[in-house]
């Protein structure tokens, strides 16, 4: 497969796999390799930027400068990720309109919420959607 900055085309739609910061082990303390981040640009040229599980980091906007991303699905519930103002701060860097917020309210040690990434977001569509739900282009 690829590794980051490398790029998948598949029936049209373009896989590329960016930077993200995050450790990785299993239970056992086992090493599972680097984090990433997706995004995937579909045939018209719009594109989607998965963050994974990642705190906020300046390369965001070489992400965002790069890919131009439509929407972003970023984590929000903070101790493992970034947090609501965290989020709002790549909202920023990305250049992006719209985002879905992820990995959040789960457990208590997930604190953040949409509404707060609302706060932090400002003029940022926030599509909070409920397990099941999707969301059109």
């Amino acid at each position: 497969g690829p590794n980051k900055g490398g790029t998948v085309d598949v029936e049209g739609l373009k896989f590329t796999l960016v930077n993200a910061f995050h450790s990785s082990s299993s239970d056992e303390g086992e090493y599972l390799g680097e984090a990433a981040g997706l995004v995937i640009t579909l045939e018209d040229g719009r594109a989607v930027y998965f963050a994974g599980d990642t705190c906020v980091f300046s390369d965001m906007q070489l992400i965002g400068r790069l890919y131009s991303p439509e929407l972003a699905v970023l984590p929000i519930g903070g101790h493992f990720t970034m947090d609501p103002r965290e989020a709002g701060v790549a909202c920023e860097l990305l250049g992006v309109k719209r985002v879905v917020p992820c990995h959040y309210g789960t457990f208590p040690l997930l604190p953040g919420t949409p509404d707060e990434l609302r706060q932090y977001a400002s003029g940022i569509d926030v599509h909070a959607l409920e397990p099941g739900e999707s969301l059109t282009l």
